[in-house]
């Protein structure tokens, strides 16, 4: 057996001290914690409406929300940004977690203005399922649904800039199937000119290399 297998053996079969308090993990039942962690895994089955690079298939909303929060950390760290990492990612990731219930709303569909409404439903329902141990998942989601911190702002341009990025490198896939117009994409995405204006002036220049490319509808 290689040194480095016997090593990695030895340490694992140190005895480890327990990371619950004895009494407290008594009183919680193990079969509530597994359910809780079930339907959070129901958001795998999400299909939003942007595709993978490099595949044919359509993203989920946990690889979106995953992507989400790797991407604000990132650009925190570049960038130096002054907000609080630990309410930034936690918003990242509950951020679409009201879809396992109400299902992704298309940013350019004609309801997207009343999505919130069964997201915010969903979030009520997981927050009294059995086995939830975040006593403040719906105060959460509210912030970065209907707040206006540093970090809900930060949150509101990635989650506009990463579905942009995916379409750009996939030919336009999801524009082209939606008939999707160069006015269209550039409202979405104007509030981000007062919030970041690198990126916006970024993607005004892809934007319009998208409608030259056909990708999007000049108009």
């Amino acid at each position: 057996m290689p040194i480095e297998t016997i090593s990695a053996n030895a340490k694992l079969a140190t005895k480890q001290t327990p990371l619950p308090n004895p009494k407290l993990a008594a009183n919680i039942d193990i079969d509530g914690v597994t359910h809780f962690l079930l339907e959070l895994d129901a958001l795998k089955r999400i299909n939003r409406r942007s595709y993978v690079t490099g595949t044919t298939r359509l993203e989920n909303s946990a690889e979106h929300s995953w992507h989400l929060a790797m991407a604000c950390w990132s650009i925190v760290e570049l960038f130096e940004l002054d907000v609080n990492h630990e309410k930034l990612l936690k918003m990242a990731l509950i951020h679409d977690l009201g879809e396992i219930d109400a299902g992704d709303t298309f940013l350019y569909a004609d309801s997207r203005g009343d999505a919130h409404v069964d997201e915010r439903a969903g979030i009520t329902r997981l927050q009294s399922e059995r086995g939830n141990g975040i006593a403040d998942l719906s105060e959460v989601w509210e912030e970065q649904e209907t707040g206006h911190s540093k970090e809900t702002q930060l949150l509101r341009v990635v989650d506009r800039l990463l579905p942009f990025l995916l379409n750009l490198n996939t030919n336009g896939k999801t524009w082209i199937d939606a008939n999707v117009t160069r006015s269209q994409v550039a409202g979405a995405h104007e509030f981000i000119k007062d919030s970041f204006p690198s990126i916006h002036d970024w993607l005004a220049k892809q934007i319009d290399y998208a409608t030259k490319q056909g990708w999007l509808i000049d108009a």
